[in-house]
């Protein structure tokens, strides 16, 4: 995930900042509780097609492979 692009995108429900999940190949929003897909490197940025966070993944201080 380019950093540039990433420092641009925001979640579209609340408006926070998003984290790379590098293994999951998502983003996720802490603020909201929800991981946007990236699909052949293209950010989904789709409520309708986010998937919810876990507790265990709300509570962890930053996702898997961090970029």
């Amino acid at each position: 995930m380019d950093k540039q692009l990433l420092s641009i995108l925001v979640c579209p429900v609340t408006k926070a900042s998003l984290e790379y999940d590098r293994d999951r190949h998502e983003l996720v929003c802490r603020a909201s509780g929800l991981a946007y897909p990236i699909r052949d490197g293209i950010p989904v940025m789709l409520e309708a097609e986010a998937r919810p966070l876990t507790a265990d993944e709300r509570a962890t201080p930053s996702p898997r492979g961090q970029a």
